[in-house]
């Protein structure tokens, strides 16, 4: 009996699982979409589009964006769509650089096809719409998710044949401890002028040495062997001090001259009239006038050269106008980008976006103002001599976080990864249309 009671509790636990295991061999996961799906990232008021095709491989466009979720364990795969309508009732899928870790990017190259069959054409500008499509399985599948719809402005650039001013670089340029430890970067360049083979560069010196050479190469190298101002093919090096200069090059006299030279901005608007040097302007061949991008504060400012009151500009009938002595210009709290022209005597100021530099770096995050970058043309974005320190830096607009870049091995992307950096002083420039930047280490 009692061998009885054993087996058939033994056939009722057989039974059981394997009723049990039916069960489970019946369930179905059903993929079904949960929460939201959205664009993470901040998007740049506009995008720039240059006319050279040799930067159609560099990215564009970064779109990132949370992960889908269907509430299943399930593969989740990701495209760009592109529609001209802006429904998406005539999506297209868009080619894309790369597609992982939650990040879309797209190329220059890319955006200027799409910006052509929509219809935008150089010099204009137009809206591109896009959106992110999340799909469960096969691409095929109804199972999908779709972020909102986001539109970024397009620009596209006409081909430019060299400097609307004339002025162009010259195959010469300077060398030395004094501006790029000796060639670790390129060279500084010098300008045409309106005398044939007389050229002139603006450059910001430290302590050291230089010489001027053809070509970022030493095959053509000259020095000054008498420190007399007498250039020698393969003459000694030029002992210079740090400081702001402009240097001419007169290859018909075989003569040079370098004298302290520096447009700044002065006043209660920025450094307390002299309390910290002026903001130093920078030299922009394209259109042969001077830059600078600064933060000011509720005030009044000046224009004033080398840091002194010898030469001076303000403006007596707030027109424009530079005037030698003039009055001061009443200024508003705010990012400037301020233009001094004086071929036609006129200045500019601009509200706008100004980049700078912050991070563990420099200044802890924020903690101080960031390091401002001067906008020159065709998105160059130039600072000189950054003092950092070991630690991080990112780039960003107006000391906020809305717009910063960020990016690796030269690349720039929108909100990317910190750039690491070593202690030293560094000329540090970025280019917005083919996103890019450098940075060269000077001492």
């Amino acid at each position: 009996m009692k061998n009885f009671i054993k087996i058939s509790a033994l056939l009722l636990t057989l039974f059981l699982s394997f009723s049990s295991c039916e069960e489970d061999d019946s369930l179905e996961f059903i993929a079904a979409p949960q929460g939201e799906f959205e664009l993470t990232n901040t998007f740049l008021s506009e995008y720039i589009l240059p006319a050279e095709n040799s930067t159609n491989d560099n990215i564009g466009a970064v779109f990132t964006f949370n992960s889908a979720n269907f509430d299943v364990p399930t593969n989740v795969s990701y495209e760009l769509q592109s529609s001209m309508m802006g429904d998406f009732s005539d999506t297209t899928i868009v080619p894309t650089l790369s597609n992982a870790n939650n990040q879309i990017e797209v190329t220059i190259g890319t955006l200027k096809v799409l910006a052509e069959e929509y219809g935008i054409s150089a010099p204009d500008s137009g809206m591109l719409n896009f959106r992110i499509r999340a799909y469960a399985g096969d691409p095929i599948s109804s199972t999908e998710m779709f972020t909102t719809p986001q539109s970024i402005t397009v620009t596209l650039l006409e081909a430019q044949t060299g400097g609307s001013s004339g002025i162009e670089p010259s195959t010469w340029g300077i060398v030395g401890d004094g501006y790029n430890n000796w060639g670790a970067f390129a060279d500084a360049p010098f300008y045409t002028t309106d005398q044939a083979d007389v050229y002139v560069a603006y450059v910001t010196l430290v302590d050291g040495e230089i010489k001027f050479r053809e070509n970022n190469d030493w095959t053509n190298n000259l020095g000054d062997d008498g420190v007399d101002g007498t250039l020698e093919p393969g003459g000694a090096n030029i002992v210079v001090t740090a400081g702001n200069y402009k240097i001419t090059l007169d290859l018909a006299g075989n003569t040079y001259s370098m004298e302290p030279f520096s447009w700044g901005i002065v006043g209660s608007g920025y450094n307390d009239w002299g309390a910290t040097p002026d903001a130093k302007f920078t030299y922009d061949y394209v259109t042969d006038t001077f830059k600078v991008g600064v933060k000011l504060i509720d005030g009044e400012i000046k224009f004033r050269k080398n840091n002194d009151w010898a030469e001076n500009f303000g403006d007596t009938g707030v027109d424009g106008t530079l005037d030698a002595g003039g009055d001061n210009l009443v200024v508003t709290a705010g990012f400037y980008a301020i233009t001094l022209d004086f071929n036609a005597g006129t200045y500019t100021m601009e509200a706008t976006d100004i980049y700078g530099i912050v991070g563990s770096g420099y200044n802890d995050w924020g903690a101080t103002p960031d390091f401002t970058f001067t906008p020159l043309s065709d998105g160059i974005w130039v600072a000189e001599i950054v003092p950092l320190i070991d630690g991080e830096i990112k780039f960003r607009a107006n000391e906020d976080w809305g717009t910063n870049y960020g990016g690796t091995s030269g690349t720039l992307v929108d909100g990317g990864d910190n750039i690491a950096v070593t202690a030293g002083n560094y000329r540090i420039s970025f280019d917005t249309v083919n996103l890019t930047y450098e940075l060269n280490q000077v001492n």
